[in-house]
Formats: structure tokens, sequence, C-alpha cells
């Protein structure tokens, strides 16, 4: 699966908004601006950390949201939630058009993409089991304490995050990244 067709599963087909609608509010919201974009962001963040042969903590987090920049000759309006629907980008879309005030600019050209695939879209968060966390953990433990008996205390953790973002243009065009 493409990163595109990840990004749109998770911001718009288990939200129930639509891509286009959500296109044409970014272009009404940016029409006449300099620069602007919305930027819709999916993150999954997990750690397990170890001290003196015990796990002490384990946490996974789930965080979403966007972000709605728009330009306008100096000036720079900025909108968020962690809301992803189509009527909290409608509200972010209100506010970041304040900064219009009679401004008619031209919309810059988006930067010439040079990017290159560095991830694959998978989630590797889920691809090891908590179990084998914490045995690799504990093993860091043994191995740390049996290189030298004067060793007495052992601190280790593991942390992963996945995270995936699209960004949509004014001109509908949409880009998408998996890290």
């Amino acid at each position: 699966m493409t990163s595109l067709a990840v990004t749109d599963e998770l911001f718009f087909e288990r939200t129930g908004m639509d891509a286009g609608r959500v296109e044409t509010i970014v272009a009404e919201a940016l029409a006449g601006m300099d620069d602007g974009e919305l930027f819709l962001e999916y993150s999954q963040s997990e750690s397990v950390a170890l001290d003196d042969g015990r796990i002490k903590s384990a946490a996974f987090d789930t965080t979403q949201g966007f972000g709605l920049r728009a330009v306008s000759g100096e000036a720079a309006g900025y909108a968020h939630a962690s809301e992803l629907s189509e009527a909290a980008i409608r509200r972010a879309a209100a506010t970041v058009r304040a900064v219009a005030s009679g401004q008619a600019g031209v919309l810059a050209e988006p930067p010439q993409g040079t990017n290159r695939a560095l991830y694959t879209d998978t989630n590797p968060l889920g691809m090891v089991d908590l179990s084998a966390k914490t045995k690799l953990l504990t093993e860091i433990d043994a191995y740390a304490r049996g290189r030298d008996p004067r060793v007495r205390q052992v601190m280790a953790s593991l942390s992963g995050v996945w995270q995936a973002v699209q960004i949509v243009r004014p001109d509908g065009r949409r880009v998408a990244d998996i890290r």
C-alpha cells in the first residue's frame, strides 16, 4: 500500500471525512493567500523501561490531529485541533482567513519533490509483542550485570514511534509520508 493510501484510510475512511470536501475547504480558506497547507497527523508511540531488573513502566499512546497554516504577506495564521472532522477544519479555516485582511496574494508554488522513501508504510510497533520486548530488556540487564560484579543498577528502555502525515495543498495536491 502507498503512503497516500495508508493516510487516506487513517484520515478519511476511519473518520468519515470526504477528501474532496476537505480539499475544497482548504482551497477556499487559502484563496488569495501567498502560501499555506493543511497538515494531518496520526501517531502511535510506545515505551518500555526496566530498572533494577524489573519493568518500571510500559506505555502506549495514540494521537491525531491537524494544523492549518495560511501566509499572506508578512502575516501567518495557524489553527490546529486534535479532532479530525470537517467541522473542525472549517473552524480552523475561519481562523486562518483572518490573516488575509484585504490581501490578494498569489499562491506560491510548492517546492519540487525530492523525497525518497526511507521507510515502509508498515507499522512496526505491533510486530513484536510486549513479552518479547520485556525479555530483551531483562537480557540486557543480565548481560550488564554479568560483565562486572560491581554493576549495581541497570536501567534500559525501548521506545518506538510510528507516524503518518498527509499534507493537503490549496491546489488539491496531496502528499503523504510514513515514518
